[in-house]
């Protein structure tokens, strides 16, 4: 099988890479990015530089047994027009080439971020939730948009068996210097995240999470590109996360806040440009549902191989520790002249 990914540099890219080359029903992987990547290539890939944006995609695609779309923007966070270029735009014309290079099957990055808020009730919900999102999200926001685009594109290409993944939090421990830069900025000193060297961490009062590695969601989308299984599919791995859970992770003491504070702090320090993510993370992190991923297990053979816990408890230790990936997105942590170019644009190396 001859699989391209789109997207392929960074947190679930470089996984899905690694998880795709170790199966021997793979022949070949082109791994296409806007950036490319330094040194050796993995196992069975070779790279493409292209902008889903503004390059021609089909000829990249023509001749693939699948196409997994992995490719989206989190910053700039204050360049709507970039933000969306990217993650609505850019899918769109993914998905049309896909369609018109006659690909078989497209596996699309979707995200716990699509679906409606759930309020207060903290049933795990199945794939039938409705994908609404939260309106003050624009991450959210294209999501749902997005997946408004694969049921048109399934309606236009009836012999196209689409796979949507909706994944929750996904960290890695290689991922933490990306995580830093994205969403909390250069003025976190990075090695108090440490566990035992936090004091206290800071939690909004009654906040649950559920969160899941790069590596187990890429094992899941290894078993979505290789199967025969379409429609959309929850993963995430357990226990659910709560406050008490995660200070005990931190080493630290929980200090719960409520909700219209956190809010208004970051509301009020991402126009100040002293952190990079807007207030709407903190509506859509408060409101999304906890996930059932029965479907996964059943449909796909999914099961995660890490425990949520661990998880978080290794994302903190790649932030304190800078660690991340010989890719651009992944690059480790910066030194101090990266953090002043940081702090002097407001947002994050593009």
């Amino acid at each position: 099988m001859r699989i391209v990914v789109t997207g392929a540099t960074g947190n679930v890219g470089t996984s899905v890479l690694a998880a795709l080359g170790g199966d021997d029903r793979v022949e070949s992987i082109l791994g296409i990015a806007r950036r490319l990547p330094d040194g050796p290539a993995p196992a069975k890939t070779s790279w493409a530089s292209a902008d889903v944006t503004a390059d021609d995609l089909a000829k990249h695609f023509r001749g693939a047994d699948v196409v997994i779309h992995l490719a989206w923007a989190i910053q700039p966070s204050r360049d709507r027009r970039r933000t969306r270029s990217v993650n609505v735009e850019g899918s769109r014309r993914v998905f049309a080439a896909a369609a018109e290079a006659g690909v078989p099957a497209l596996v699309h990055a979707s995200s716990v971020g699509a679906y409606s808020p759930a309020g207060l009730d903290e049933t795990p919900v199945d794939e039938s939730w409705p994908t609404g999102g939260v309106s003050s999200s624009f991450y959210s926001v294209d999501k749902a948009e997005c997946e408004r685009l694969l049921d048109e594109t399934e309606v236009a290409n009836p012999g196209l068996r689409v796979v949507r993944l909706r994944p929750s939090l996904i960290f890695k421990r290689q991922a933490g210097s990306e995580i830093r830069r994205l969403f909390a900025g250069p003025l976190l000193p990075r090695k108090l995240l440490k566990p035992g060297m936090l004091p206290v961490l800071p939690w909004i009062r009654g906040l649950r999470l559920q969160t899941v590695h790069s590596d187990d969601v890429a094992e899941a989308y290894r078993l979505a590109a290789l199967g025969e299984a379409g429609g959309p599919f929850n993963v995430a791995a357990t226990p659910i996360l709560d406050g008490r859970t995660a200070a005990g992770l931190a080493g630290a003491r929980l200090l719960e806040l409520p909700y219209p504070l956190v809010r208004a702090a970051a509301d009020a320090s991402w126009l100040l440009r002293l952190q990079p993510t807007p207030a709407g993370w903190v509506d859509m992190g408060t409101s999304i549902p906890m996930l059932s991923t029965r479907r996964a297990h059943e449909e796909l053979g999914w099961e995660p191989r890490h425990d949520a816990r661990d998880t978080f408890a290794e994302l903190l230790e790649g932030i304190a520790d800078g660690a991340g990936e010989p890719t651009p997105p992944l690059t480790a942590a910066d030194p101090l002249r990266g953090r002043i170019k940081e702090l002097v644009r407001g947002t994050p190396r593009p």
